[in-house]
């Protein structure tokens, strides 16, 4: 995301607000400033974006795992490794989406530390939206910007 969008969004109205769906027990709506409640990570990321070539940016904000599993998702306790089956799907008000396995973002499996970020390069996204930031894709095309949904699915149970 652009500093100019992230500077637009704050100049903008009301606070931006992410809704965490799906199989949660505790189902949420989420501002900027309520993600400065789980612990804070900074991450320095360089990217390579279609339209502007590469980006360097700052992002500060918690992990996608801590957030998510403070939602409480509903892993099937008697199915061993029941969490491998489900995925995460956040959208953008851009219309950018993403699609993420929870095996990706848990600390037994590839333990990868996407943030839900709260700013990037020190400007607050209280009024756009928290970014997601994937930092070890060399590619910014997973790094969302907006988000205003994240849905958690464990619906794929299956597998023939």
């Amino acid at each position: 995301m652009s500093q100019s969008l992230a500077a637009a969004g704050t100049a903008a109205g009301a606070m931006a607000q992410l809704a965490l769906t799906g199989d949660l027990a505790r189902p949420a709506r989420l501002t900027v400033s309520d993600l400065l409640a789980w612990p804070q990570h900074r991450v320095r990321v360089s990217f390579e974006c279609a339209t502007s070539g590469v980006q360097h940016h700052a992002f500060e904000g918690p992990l996608l795992h801590d957030v998510l599993s403070d939602a409480g998702p509903v892993f099937d306790a008697a199915r061993r490794k029941d969490r491998l089956r489900f995925l995460i799907a956040v959208t953008g008000t851009d219309g950018h989406h993403a699609l993420l396995s929870w095996a990706e973002i848990d600390p037994d499996f590839g333990r990868t530390p996407i943030l839900l970020a709260v700013s990037i390069d020190g400007t607050p996204l209280d009024r756009a939206g928290p970014q997601l930031v994937l930092p070890q894709d060399r590619c910014g095309a997973r790094h969302i910007s907006g988000i205003d949904a994240i849905r958690v699915d464990g619906g794929y149970t299956s597998w023939t």
